[in-house]
């Protein structure tokens, strides 16, 4: 599928993006300034390829990319390949999207749909969004992608604030504790994993602003948009300290939780060894003598044997559902 982005005005004089699909047997307009490839066939990407002279890169090429064919200049053409977080809300993944600045246009090839690319294309469509040059509809979607970023990071704050408070909370049920703790664990888990990737995609996304600080140096481009590139890598930063501070609250948190679960175990294991202890000494005597004693009315009883098996079984499933009464086990 390929939507192209073209400028358009109101009768106001607001600028916006014009967005609409390209249908199959149709050029590329001339004034299109943004070309959205989004699971492009390979004949789409053929088309792409003959009118603006540059490489799209496949699915494969994308997963299997080279450090070095990060980030390249070639034919006049800027290649800019990072990683982007998607469907952050079920199964968070890292997708691979290409950014290749051609002439006045922006190609992005991308096989997947982060988020932040339909936030940006429906800020970029409202009158008076600006964006009118390919330069600056990438310095804007860099900075959708840096918000969507901030907004995951503050949602997963939020997650770990009520964590801490779900942690240090007293309650009186070790059953339920134990419960809780397991679901805390697997939660924490789940949060590191999602700010590790979130982390991964902040750097590959500070290369690319970091390239770009270095190719606009050198080309005529406006003071108010190297600006612009340079807050956005001020963001970044200031992204990833905040990304490695909720990283060592929830290993903090683990490490408590951790903690108390081994409390609640040492209490468990304290109540078996009283126990025990207390019925030693009973166990000893009863060793000792063998209960070999001619006075023992039990023995002329017909029903002695049968009774004293029933005990035992008795003696040995009452402590088994007591313990899962009381969610020892």
């Amino acid at each position: 599928m390929i939507i192209v982005h073209r400028p358009a005005t109101t009768p106001e004089g607001g600028a916006f993006l014009e967005r609409r699909m390209l249908v199959p047997g149709e050029l590329f307009p001339a004034d299109a300034i943004w070309i959205d490839l989004i699971e492009p066939s390979r004949a789409e990407a053929r088309l792409a390829e003959a009118h603006y002279g540059v490489s799209v890169p496949t699915r494969e090429d994308t997963d299997y990319i080279e450090p070095s064919e990060l980030l390249y200049t070639e034919n006049g053409a800027r290649y800019m390949t990072t990683q982007l977080l998607f469907n952050v809300a079920h199964d968070a993944q890292l997708a691979s999207v290409s950014f290749i600045l051609a002439r006045n246009t922006l190609i992005t090839v991308r096989y997947d749909e982060p988020k932040a690319f339909i936030m940006f294309a429906h800020r970029a469509g409202r009158p008076g969004s600006g964006g009118l040059t390919a330069e600056q509809v990438m310095a804007g979607l860099i900075e959708t992608i840096i918000d969507r970023a901030a907004e995951v990071l503050q949602n997963i704050g939020e997650d770990i604030n009520t964590l801490s408070r779900q942690v240090f909370e007293t309650k009186h049920d070790p059953g339920k504790r134990n419960a809780e703790f397991q679901d805390i664990v697997q939660t924490l888990g789940h949060h590191g994993d999602l700010i590790s990737k979130s982390r991964e995609s902040l750097l590959s996304i500070e290369r690319v602003m970091l390239f770009l600080t270095v190719a606009y140096r050198t080309a005529r481009v406006p003071m108010e948009l190297r600006e612009q590139v340079r807050t956005n890598l001020r963001d970044l930063q200031s992204l990833e300290e905040h990304a490695t501070f909720q990283s060592g609250k929830i290993q903090f948190l683990l490490d408590a939780t951790l903690g108390l679960v081994n409390i609640e175990q040492n209490n468990i294991i304290k109540l078996f060894s009283v126990m025990a202890v207390v019925f030693m000494p009973p166990t000893l005597i009863a060793s000792i003598y063998g209960m070999n004693f001619r006075a023992m009315p039990e023995l002329d009883w017909k029903l002695g044997y049968p009774l004293a098996l029933l005990g035992m079984i008795v003696a040995a499933i009452a402590p088994y559902f007591f313990f899962r009464w009381k969610k020892w086990l």
